[in-house]
Formats: structure tokens, sequence, C-alpha cells
């Protein structure tokens, strides 16, 4: 079967985890410091505060900015569920407004209505599937009705949106390092920013709300949401592959867009504004079912991100919601094999699979 994901560690990794283990910094210290001015000049900010996780790392970037009970936050319903849980977390709450259907990403004139409707005090922008928002015209909105803006980039490491890397644009962003996504440090976070006093608030609340001189002033109420030097370690090594990594993988989306444009699918796009990094190569299917058995009957792993819309969850039921696109795109998406594992063999599979497919 080939793996819809297969993280890269190796020699390196390994090494550089045992060098935390040998010289006795295991939670916190001057590995993750560096990882973090590393990893902030990648994105081309300022300031960078590591975190335990992706969803840590939004909390944190919310609290932060003094999101929090009383405010709402205008997002995508088509995400991964962490983006408006970390909303609610912070004690804010999510207003949904519906996505653009070629890019999955957040529908601009959806989000300003929805700003003007619920008078909202922020906007979530997902970066979904390695592929920018429309940063432009959302920053725009935020500017106009005086918003904090944050970006969900947990699946776009390195993606750029009109020659600037993500991370970059907002008040806030915040990235994840979850075994599958682009780079990893096994589980991880980081918020990145320009605004020093973000930093600041931030590196404070997830280190239990202490000064950064540490010790035992705490300023203000936090969590313990530290990254591990060991993670530290390992993403360091990852950060110096992840140009490497992104190059295969658009190679490999290339491929496939290039064999799949006679198919009986919609393929991803790639604005021209954009700069796609294809964390999932996610493609459109009306028979998505039967096309994903008959993936999995031909060896090709595949997944579904996401087949129930947040606002469709349970936990969410309570929330106002009109998202008919996103709930159209949870029945026909279905993501394919990009990862760097791949071999030249496994993208030629992949796509026979589909085109064979009747």
């Amino acid at each position: 079967m080939i793996p819809i994901a297969d993280p890269e560690m190796g020699s390196e990794e390994i090494d550089a985890t045992v060098e935390c283990i040998e010289n006795g910094q295991l939670a916190d210290g001057p590995e993750v410091r560096q990882f973090e001015d590393e990893f902030a000049a990648f994105c081309g900010t300022e300031f960078g505060v590591a975190t335990s996780n992706g969803t840590t790392a939004l909390h944190a970037a919310f609290a932060a900015l003094g999101i929090g009970p009383g405010d709402r936050v205008v997002t995508s319903p088509f995400s991964f569920i962490a983006s408006a849980n970390a909303i609610r977390l912070a004690g804010a709450e999510p207003v949904f407004a519906d996505i653009d259907p070629e890019t999955y990403t957040l529908d601009p004139y959806a989000t300003e209505q929805a700003v003007r409707e619920h008078e909202a005090d922020a906007i979530l922008a997902v970066h979904l599937y390695g592929l920018p928002a429309e940063m432009d015209h959302l920053r725009d909105i935020a500017e106009t009705h005086d918003l904090a803006l944050v970006e969900d980039a947990a699946q776009a490491h390195g993606a750029e949106y009109d020659g600037r890397t993500v991370g970059s644009f907002g008040d806030a962003a915040c990235f994840s390092f979850y075994p599958t996504k682009n780079m990893t440090t096994g589980e991880g976070g980081m918020v990145t920013t320009d605004r020093r006093d973000v930093a600041e608030r931030a590196a404070s609340f997830v280190n239990h709300g202490r000064t950064a001189n540490g010790g035992y002033d705490h300023v203000r109420l936090g969590h313990n949401f530290r990254m591990t030097s060991m993670a530290a370690a390992i993403g360091r090594v990852q950060l110096s592959r992840l140009p490497k990594y992104n190059e295969a993988r658009r190679a490999n989306a290339a491929y496939l867009t290039d064999r799949l444009r006679d198919a009986a699918v919609k393929p991803p796009i790639e604005p021209d504004a954009c700069r796609h990094v294809y964390h999932q190569y996610t493609i459109r299917a009306d028979d998505r079912d039967g096309l994903q058995e008959h993936l999995e009957s031909e060896g090709v792993g595949t997944g579904v991100y996401y087949p129930t819309p947040i606002h469709e969850q349970p936990a969410y039921q309570h929330v106002d919601h009109d998202a008919p696109i996103s709930e159209q795109m949870a029945g026909n998406v279905l993501s394919l094999p990009v990862h760097p594992g791949l071999s030249g063999d496994d993208v030629r599979t992949i796509a026979s699979a589909i085109t064979s497919y009747e």
C-alpha cells in the first residue's frame, strides 16, 4: 500500500536528540531558543515562540492578542477542528464563513459579510492543504474593521502568497509540527509574529505566565505549553530539509496534475499569487467513496480531510452557520499521497489508478 503520509526521520534527528539527552537540557533551553529564531527567520518574521503542538500555538496566539470571552472570531468551517477549538478554549466564539470552492480557503466576501453581521473581533485564516488563503483581501478586511488577523498555517510550512512566506501576514501565525506535516518535531507548534508585545505575551502564556526572566514571578495566567529541547533539536534538522521536502511535494503534485487533466476528477489549483506546498494533494470526485474504494484496491492509500465540516460536529451544533459550499466539498474531496517518500513508480501508480476508474 502506498501510504498517504510517510514521515522521514534519519540519523541526524537521532544524533540531535541524543545530544540533548546527554547534555541534560530536556524540557526547555537553548535548543528551543535557536529553533524559534531559525523558524522565525525562515518565515521572515522577527519572533518565534515554540509550543507543545499546533493547537496550543493557536491558543497562545489568541491569549497574546487579548482575544477572549465576549469576542467573536471569523474562521473556516472546513478545517481540522483544532482551528475552532482554540478559539473556544481562549473563551471566544467562532463564527463560520464559507469557503471558495476552488481553493478550499476562506471566501473573502463571505468573511466580510460575517464580520459585519456578527461584529467580529478577529479573523482566523486557514491555509488549507498547503495553499495560502487570499491574504491581501483578508488583511484589507481586518484593517478596515480594526480586527486582529491570525494565520492558521499548520499545513503550510514554506507556502507563499505574493512572494511572501505565510506566517508573516497576520498579527500572529501558528504552525503545527505533527508527524504528517511538511516538517515535524514529533509533536510541536510555533507562533510567529513581528509584534514584540505578542511574542512576549505568548512566551509568557506557554510558560505558566512567567516573565522573560523566568523564576517564580508569574504576571499572568498561563499554561505549560512549552516545547521540549528534544523536539526542537529534531525541528532544526527538519527545517534544514524543508525546502527539499517541499520541492519534492511540488514535483509529485505537478506530475499528478498533468496526468489527471482529462480524468473525471478535479485536481487542486495553484492561483498565480500563490506557491502551494501540497501538505495534501486534494482532488474532487462526484463518486468520491467509490473512487476511494477503487484506489485502496489498487494499493493506493487515501484520506478524506475533512468528512464533516466543523459546524456539523456535535460540539458545534450551538453555533449559527450557513456554509453550503463547505458541506458540498466535504462529500467530494479526496487526498492522495504526495509526500517526498514517493518513488517515480508510486506517482505513476497513483495516476494510473485514478485514470483507470470508471
